[in-house]
């Protein structure tokens, strides 16, 4: 499968945004998708996970808990990432990733789309 990100933008502080995590493989609902994000001069940070299938089971970590979600279309064959109340400290590039399985380690990722920009302006 060959994930694409889509959404990202200038944004300013206290907006939200929702990025889109597309492939045209029928079978991408059978992966679990990750999102990632890395800032200039910092390294890339795991910050949501959702299982494949149709499950709603999804992990994301404190650090963005509460106001990054991450659900699935399954008949659109997207995952999407809302952030809400952006600050920018959220300015990353954002990726999105398949595996087999849910995992916070990019290392469990076997598919990468190639990043979408999200800049936010205080």
């Amino acid at each position: 499968v060959q994930p694409e990100e889509s959404g990202g933008g200038l944004v300013r502080a206290g907006d939200s945004l929702r990025l889109s995590c597309t492939a045209s493989e029928r079978k991408f609902i059978d992966y679990a998708v990750g999102w990632f994000r890395q800032a200039p001069g910092k390294e890339q940070e795991f910050v949501g996970t959702i299982d494949y299938g149709t499950t709603t089971t999804t992990y994301l970590p404190d650090s963005v808990k509460g106001r990054f979600h991450v659900s699935r279309d399954s008949a659109k064959n997207t995952v999407y990432l809302q952030i809400d109340t952006l600050e920018p400290e959220d300015t990353a590039v954002y990726y999105c990733a398949a595996s087999r399985y849910m995992s916070i380690h990019e290392s469990a990722y076997e598919f990468w789309g190639q990043g979408t920009q999200v800049t936010v302006s205080s």
